[in-house]
């Protein structure tokens, strides 16, 4: 069965925890985005993970050098998962991958910017990381004629663990369950709801 991962956009840790205490009892995975790390750091990490010890806490570091030791930054924090970025040399992914080891934790490589996904997915995954995350970041999704369908597509073909990130709502979440991803991750569509609670739940229930 898929897990839903809900990816937190927000720019303060109070908030973060305000709308991982909402949607918790639906979700596996709490993604702590990029741009929230960066405003508030490490201690992110470790507030949400202390807040859910029984949740997956992914850390979206997006890490594109130094993979080792951006890896062993996020888990001693209390991260569960860490992107690194497919785009980067097998060599960051490597060392990502050997932290992860050491810690008992997971790499996940996000595609963003990498031009054939489903090639690099089947490249990466040979280096050890746990799924490789299909990745339209939110620039590409407001491009127009963009489509999630394009994801699950590649989902279908990669034939290795991966994720979709890029538009899961609950429109696309029957197909994006289908297309065998192990993991949904949605964002806008639950803390952009007016009752994340609910979207969160809404979700869930088509991905059981």
């Amino acid at each position: 069965m898929a897990k839903l991962q809900v990816a937190i956009d927000l720019l303060k840790t109070e908030d973060a925890l305000a709308l991982a205490t909402k949607v918790a009892p639906y979700v596996d995975i709490i993604e702590l985005g990029t741009p929230l790390i960066k405003s508030e750091g490490l201690a992110a990490i470790t507030a949400i993970k202390n807040a859910f010890p029984d949740k997956k806490v992914f850390a979206d570091f997006k890490t594109a050098d130094a993979g080792e030791l951006e890896a062993d930054m996020a888990f001693s924090a209390g991260a569960d998962y860490i992107t690194i970025l497919g785009s980067t040399g097998n060599s960051t992914i490597a060392g990502a991958v050997k932290a992860a080891k050491a810690h008992g934790k997971g790499v996940v490589v996000d595609t963003i910017g990498v031009a054939d996904r489903v090639k690099r997915a089947q490249e990466v995954i040979e280096l050890g990381v746990e799924f490789v995350e299909l990745h339209a970041g939110l620039d590409e999704q407001a491009e127009e004629g963009y489509s999630i369908q394009v994801l699950i597509d590649e989902a279908k073909r990669a034939g290795v663990p991966v994720s979709i990130a890029g538009g899961v709502n609950l429109d696309s979440i029957q197909a994006v369950k289908d297309s065998g991803a192990v993991v949904a991750v949605a964002g806008g569509a639950i803390y952009g709801a007016e009752d994340p609670a609910e979207a969160a739940k809404a979700l869930r229930a088509i991905l059981n």
